[in-house]
């Protein structure tokens, strides 16, 4: 059978970057895609003709790559919000040229359906569409398919490199103003190789996680050092927001099998994943994961569902009452709210459930510690000492 031609069937809605971006108009907001689904031709393509751009507002969630956008050089013609300080953005914040809005992950979708935070243009990359014209957003729908509900105009990048996943992860292609056909590899996020101290914790968290639980862990060295501690638990299941490498290895060990999940039996539910290629591969067309939008997987009444839920979330210091402070450094924001309380307070809701906080106790070569009496100056308290259960 002949691939199916698609940029014929919708060749009226076919077109370049740069014919697409002309319905950009200064002072309009633009939502980019999320984390490793951000659409980097539309992107760049972007920040290249902008000469007739002004004022125009840059909404997102979390890119990973580049973030042309931020450049002192395009202040004027584009400011940035963010929900999450990544590192290609937090020097703007520092200069005082970008905006982070601290917000609980499942409540971002809210902002958009009411018009509070109004979308003018959604600038996201997706698979081809199959013949019924189901394009699939990959490796985020997160808050993208929220985005592109509520926005007046959306432009997709059609990338063969995304994945198709599965779940409530596709757009038709009428709701879909623009397809620009441009194919490149997907931004890959490596996982390092944890030291002792992380391999410590991550033994320590796997103690507390029981056969048949069903697990929320993201991206970074302490979900990739308790991987070798929970091989051998017997029908986890995950429920998470995002998720790395990490899974692979649990589940062709037998680890992972979701078959005693309370709800969602035999599946792995996320919003996004950030990881390898091998990581997209294995996700490609994999009917054990189910993508969903952050509004259905952060929702803390859908966590707490969950028998024997289990939240493992990180820190930057955490005070001797409790208070956890894990998206700023004193004055300085570092990261964002996230999913954490979202989870924490769902896994506590849990029956069985295990609300998890795990860091080291130290940081900068043993020299400043991150258990404290009290939260440094200026820093933020993120998950209430009324919501901590295990550090």
């Amino acid at each position: 059978m002949n691939d199916f031609d698609w940029k014929t069937k919708y060749a009226n809605q076919v077109g370049s970057a740069v014919e697409a971006l002309k319905f950009i108009k200064p002072g309009n907001s633009i939502f980019i895609g999320t984390g490793c689904g951000q659409p980097q031709h539309l992107v760049n393509e972007l920040v290249l003709h902008s000469k007739d751009v002004y004022d125009a507002r840059i909404i997102h969630l979390l890119t990973m790559g580049s973030a042309p956008y931020v450049d002192e050089k395009f202040q004027g013609r584009f400011t940035t919000n963010t929900f999450f300080v990544a590192d290609n953005v937090r020097h703007s914040l520092r200069k005082g040229i970008g905006d982070y809005t601290p917000i609980f992950m499942s409540d971002i979708p809210h902002e958009f359906e009411t018009g509070r935070m109004p979308i003018d243009v959604a600038l996201v990359s997706v698979s081809p569409p199959d013949r019924t014209g189901m394009c699939s957003f990959g490796v985020s729908v997160d808050i993208v398919k929220s985005a592109v509900s509520n926005a007046r105009y959306v432009i997709a990048q059609v990338n063969n490199s995304m994945p198709r996943t599965m779940g409530d992860s596709f757009v038709h292609v009428n709701s879909i103003d623009m397809l620009v056909p441009f194919d490149e590899p997907l931004i890959t996020v490596e996982s390092n190789e944890p030291d002792e101290t992380l391999r410590k914790i991550g033994q320590n968290v796997a103690r507390l996680v029981e056969n048949g639980s069903t697990i929320e862990c993201g991206i970074g060295r302490i979900p990739h050092a308790m991987t070798e501690f929970l091989r051998d638990k017997k029908d986890l299941g995950v429920h998470t927001e995002m998720f790395g490498d990490w899974i692979i290895d649990l589940i062709d060990c037998g680890a992972i099998t979701c078959n005693k999940k309370t709800i969602n039996r035999g599946k792995v539910v996320a919003s996004f994943c950030m990881g390898s290629q091998k990581l997209y591969d294995y996700i490609h067309e994999n009917p054990l994961f189910d993508f969903r939008p952050t509004e259905y997987v952060n929702d803390p009444f859908v966590i707490s569902k969950h028998d024997k839920m289990v939240g493992i979330n990180v820190a930057l210091e955490v005070d001797l009452t409790g208070q956890v402070c894990s998206d700023s450094l004193g004055y300085e924001f570092y990261s964002g709210i996230g999913g954490q309380v979202d989870f924490n307070r769902g896994a506590a809701r849990s029956r069985g459930g295990k609300a998890i906080i795990a860091l080291p106790s130290t940081a900068k070569d043993d020299t400043i510690s991150r258990i404290v009496s009290h939260i440094t100056e200026g820093a933020g308290v993120v998950t209430t000492r009324g919501d901590v259960h295990y550090v």
